[in-house]
């Protein structure tokens, strides 16, 4: 006896559920807010992760944009999660300099010493002083 299949967080193999998907991720991309939030409103998983474990958070964040972050945050998204290499959303942020993207992923609970390598790993090779800071270790 088997029991149900176990929840996935890919796509169907659909072309078109494959196109919204992509399409989705790049309205994250580029920080489209109210899109994002009416597809996640819609049902769309405010954790749905492309093929590289890239989440909708971790590409609004990683592209600087607060407000897609903080909308896909009130929506339940995981703030911590790490992509298949490690990388978590606020590491994401750090490497690239978005300080307002840092701090509202730190408000809803992000860990700086998470991932590899950690937000905090990552502050100081690029020696962003400034978020290091936010982070308690200045």
């Amino acid at each position: 006896m088997t029991g149900p299949a176990p929840e996935s967080n890919e796509p169907a193999h659909d072309p078109e559920v494959l196109q919204l998907a992509t399409k989705i991720f790049d309205l994250a991309r580029d920080g489209d807010t109210d899109t994002v939030a009416a597809y996640v409103d819609a049902g769309v998983p405010p954790n749905l992760s492309n093929d590289k474990g890239d989440t909708l958070l971790m590409l609004a964040a990683y592209h600087g944009h607060a407000e897609t972050v903080r909308a896909l945050l009130a929506r339940g998204a995981d703030a911590s999660r790490s992509n298949d290499k490690g990388q978590t959303p606020l590491a994401g942020a750090v490497f690239k300099g978005a300080a307002d993207v840092v701090r509202v992923l730190l408000d809803a609970g992000a860990d700086p010493a998470a991932g590899q390598p950690s937000a905090v790993d990552t502050a100081r090779m690029f020696g962003r002083t400034e978020l290091l800071e936010m982070f308690g270790q200045g």
